[in-house]
């Protein structure tokens, strides 16, 4: 299927590694120019090279903070006008609710919401004066149904779905499409990470600890980093402009709902 996306220019966030890098990947593979963002410069430019070595196209690398305004305005400067904006970051830290004061929802809201609203804002309104965008907000499947360790998550990701339920609806007639995808586990570097912690919790190895989340998942198995992608790489496409502010879940069946 030819997407149509070749000569187009994507800025993709958080995209050294993990979910954002299987977006920049397909994104490259489909021949489109990428910006891409993180904190860490080494492995952000490790992972913009291979992206050149295999698909040759032209990759920016911009290190930086993006939930910064500073970071913001040197990522958008380094941007430019671009076709596609993705936007990614990390989640804030799990807890209960008697854990979090007003600083730690301030903070989960600036990087969770606050952060794509902004980069939204400032790429919309050349998207739509050509005529032609693409935006794909990465949340969670903890916007379908929330999880009761990640509150801050569920509080500020929720907001920004609300903000693209009306936004996306509000652009669609000048050719933009925003749309969010909503990722359960993947085998990643946070799956990695959160299942040490169950072989630390429990006293048990860590295919013990994998086999037991495997058993929550229909699928039987964590998604992977490049399938993530090419959902996205299809949202982007010339076939997804009748696709309209949808929260598409990636989780393996592992969210218990109707619709």
């Amino acid at each position: 299927m030819d997407m149509g996306l070749t000569g187009k220019r994507a800025l993709v966030c958080a995209s050294s590694k993990g979910l954002g890098l299987g977006c920049a990947r397909a994104l490259a593979a489909e021949g489109v120019d990428l910006v891409m963002n993180a904190r860490g410069a080494d492995a952000l430019e490790s992972a913009a090279q291979a992206i050149r070595d295999e698909f040759g196209v032209s990759v920016t690398t911009v290190a930086i903070d993006v939930t910064t305004p500073e970071g913001q305005a040197a990522v958008l400067e380094a941007a430019g006008d671009i076709d596609i904006l993705v936007t990614n970051a990390g989640g804030p830290p799990p807890g209960v609710w008697s854990d979090w004061d007003r600083s730690n929802f301030i903070a989960a809201l600036d990087a969770n919401m606050l952060t794509p609203i902004a980069l939204m804002k400032a790429v919309l309104p050349g998207m739509m004066a050509r005529g032609w965008g693409r935006v794909v907000n990465i949340t969670s499947q903890s916007v379908k149904a929330p999880i009761p360790a990640l509150g801050l998550s569920n509080a500020a990701r929720t907001g920004l779905t609300g903000y693209v339920a009306g936004t996306a609806r509000q652009v669609a007639g000048q050719g933009v499409t925003i749309n969010n995808l909503l990722p359960g586990i993947h085998d990643t570097d946070r799956a990695v990470s959160l299942d040490t912690g169950v072989t630390k919790a429990q006293g048990i190895t860590m295919d013990e600890a994998r086999a037991q989340r495997y058993a929550t998942i229909p699928a039987g198995r964590y998604g992977s980093a490049d399938e993530f992608g090419a959902a996205c790489a299809f949202l982007c496409s010339q076939h997804a402009g009748f696709i309209v502010g949808q929260n598409l879940l990636l989780d393996g069946g592992a969210t218990n709902a109707t619709i």
